[in-house]
């Protein structure tokens, strides 16, 4: 079973729906859709986005989503291997929302199409995929 914990600030009109189906449709296409886990979405403004990003990541970038996970999922070993739960923890996707309704408009698409592929990008990081592969 998956689990989509999502978090948002009461100012910013969300589909929570079209965020979990975003989360459901990465682990469909990476045939994971039977794995129990646990993914969790924030959005968030650009402020909170600029301070994670010079906290976490030591720049001063705009980013649109960025990628949190629990421990490396790439690996052969970790906590998650024997959870009393054996739900997999596979850690946070926050977006930013200002960047989402900029990033569609500049695109021409509907502000769900765009939050649904950058929570998308952001669970294939969790997973252990990125820009270069």
């Amino acid at each position: 079973m998956l689990s989509v914990l999502i978090k948002v600030e009461s100012r910013y009109p969300v589909n929570r729906k079209a965020i979990r189906q975003a989360v459901a449709d990465v682990f469909q296409k990476e045939k994971i859709g039977n794995l129990s886990a646990e993914v969790s979405v924030i959005v968030c403004g650009a402020r909170k986005m600029k301070e994670l990003s010079t906290k976490y990541l030591g720049d001063d970038i705009d980013h649109e989503v960025l990628s949190f996970p629990l421990e490396d999922v790439t690996s052969n070993k970790g906590a998650f291997m024997g959870a009393p739960d054996d739900i997999l923890r596979l850690g946070d996707v926050v977006v930013a929302w200002p960047e989402v309704v900029r990033l569609a408009g500049e695109k021409n698409v509907m502000i769900d199409e765009e939050m649904g592929f950058l929570v998308a990008h952001g669970v294939e990081h969790l997973l252990g995929k990125h820009h270069e592969e």
